[in-house]
C-alpha cells in the first residue's frame, strides 16, 4: 500500500478534508538481551516517531493524533520510549499531541518492539505529492545513515522535524520526500514517475545512492531550476537549522519520453 508510492496512506473525506496517516516499525533495536543493536529506549521512541512524523508534515499535513505500540513492559522499556517519542514531539513544537498507548503486560520480552503511528489532516488541496514538474532539480538535505551510524538524534547531518517545517514556508518547493531503507535513488525514481518525470541523477552527488537512510536521515526535494539562487539564499537564511547539515544536488526531472 501506499498513496502514489509513498509511505503514506491518504483518506479523502466528504468535506473537502483529507485525514494523512503515517506509519513505522522497530524491532531489534534497543537495550535488551537479543536486540542487534544497542541504543537506549529513547533514542529508539524519538527516531521511531520521527520516522513517522516526517511523511506527514512532508506530505502537507498537520499531525493530530499519535499512537505508540509497545511491544514490551512499560517500565523501564516503555517508559524509556515514551520519554523519547514525548521529547521528539516537543523538539517539532508539538509536544501536547494526543497519545493512544499500549505496552505488553502479560508476557516477559527479550528484544525491544515498537510500531508507532501518526494521523495528520489538510485540506485536499494541500496535499505535497506529485507537485513536482519537468525541470525541477532535486536535492538532498542529510546524509543516509543506518544501524550503529544512529545515535545521536541532534546529529547535525541528519534530517529533523524542523528542517521539513522550514522547507515548508519556502515559496518554489514542490515536493518534499523523506528517504528511507530503499535510499534516494529509489525514492527519487518514484518521486519523478509520480510526476510524470524521469529523474537524471548528478553524477558529483557526494554519497551512496542505494544506501538505506534509516529512520529517514535525509531526504530530497524539488524546486524549479531557475529558483536554485533564490532557494539556496533562503535555506541560508533559515537559521540555525541549516548552518550545518549537508545540501546538494542529487539531479535533475525531464519529461518521461515513454509517456508521450
Amino acid at each position: 500500500m501506499g498513496y502514489r508510492g509513498r509511505d503514506v496512506e491518504i483518506a479523502m473525506l466528504t468535506d473537502g478534508q483529507c485525514l494523512v496517516a503515517a506509519c513505522d516499525s522497530c524491532g531489534a533495536i534497543g537495550d535488551k538481551e537479543f536486540d542487534i543493536v544497542k541504543v537506549t529506549p529513547h533514542l529508539v521512541g524519538r527516531f521511531t516517531v520521527r520516522v513517522a512524523l516526517l511523511e506527514v508534515l512532508a506530505a502537507g499535513a498537520v499531525p493530530q493524533i499519535v499512537t505508540v505500540a509497545v511491544s514490551n513492559e512499560l517500565y523501564p522499556t516503555g517508559d524509556g520510549i515514551l520519554a523519547g517519542v514525548k521529547d521528539e514531539l516537543k523538539s517539532a513544537g508539538i509536544e501536547s499531541l494526543p497519545a493512544a498507548i499500549s505496552t505488553e503486560k502479560n508476557m516477559p520480552t527479550r528484544q525491544t518492539g515498537l510500531g508507532i503511528s501518526i494521523v495528520g489532516i489538510c485540506r485536499r488541496e494541500e496535499v505535497r505529492i506529485a507537485t513536482s514538474l519537468s525541470g525541477d532539480n532535486v536535492y538532498c538535505l542529510g546524509l543516509p545513515k543506518v544501524g550503529p551510524e544512529v545515535q545521536n538524534p541532534d546529529d547535525e547531518e541528519i534530517v529533523q522535524g524542523k528542517h521539513v517545517l522550514s522547507l515548508l514556508k519556502i515559496n518554489g518547493i514542490h515536493d518534499i520526500v523523506p528517504v528511507g531503507s530503499q535510499g534516494i535513488r529509489r525514492e527519487a525514481d518514484m518521486l519523478a514517475e509520480n510526476s510524470g518525470c524521469d529523474f537524471i541523477p548528478d553524477g558529483s552527488t557526494p554519497v551512496d545512492w542505494d544506501k538505506s537512510a534509516g529512520p529517514s536521515t535525509c531526504l530530497i526535494f524539488t524546486s524549479p531550476a531557475e529558483l536554485t539562487a533564490i532557494l539556496l539564499g533562503e535555506l541560508a537564511g533559515a537559521g540555525p537549522a541549516f548552518r550545518s547539515i549537508p545540501l546538494f544536488k542529487a539531479g535533475i526531472l525531464v519529461p518521461n519520453v515513454r509517456s508521450n
